[in-house]
């Protein structure tokens, strides 16, 4: 049986954006006030979102997983701090569950996939054919709710 594929943002999704923020200067966070996504190097200082990774581990048996992200325009470094995020808590080798599988786009509805687990519906999110999970909504506030729903959804589908 073909396995379902799952799209993951990064930002506040499997990263804690707050995190990078928290590890900044004064003098940076005035000088970008408002515009923090565009401050030089800031998604190599995140933290992984709580319960991200574990999630994101039950899901991979299951699930097809690439990771969906938009990296700002204005921000080169994002670019690469978003890959070597990946290294760093994912793996860079080719057994790796996400190696050559993220995707940095502006434009996520042009992705074909079942499922997208984004918590904006910016940059195609809301417009994604497949169903948009709406993390850190009230029906699926954590991780812990995106992966019960998923699993559930698995479950009715071996089911039928």
């Amino acid at each position: 049986m073909k396995k379902k594929i799952v799209y993951i943002d990064m930002d506040n999704v499997l990263v804690d954006f707050p995190s990078g923020i928290d590890r900044l200067d004064n003098e940076t966070r005035e000088a970008y006030s408002g515009r923090m996504d565009e401050v030089p190097g800031i998604f190599s200082k995140m933290d992984p979102y709580p319960l991200a990774i574990e999630s994101v581990q039950k899901l991979a048996d299951k699930f097809d997983l690439y990771i969906l992200s938009t990296a700002p325009w204005l921000n080169p470094t994002a670019w690469i701090d978003k890959v070597k995020w990946v290294h760093k808590h994912f793996g860079n080798k080719e057994e790796d569950l996400f190696y050559k599988r993220l995707i940095l786009s502006h434009n996520k509805h042009l992705n074909i996939g079942d499922y997208l687990i984004d918590d904006r519906p910016n940059n195609g999110a809301k417009d994604f054919s497949g169903e948009w999970l709406h993390f850190g909504s009230d029906k699926l506030p954590n991780w812990e709710s995106i992966t019960d729903y998923l699993l559930e959804v698995q479950v009715d589908r071996i089911s039928k």
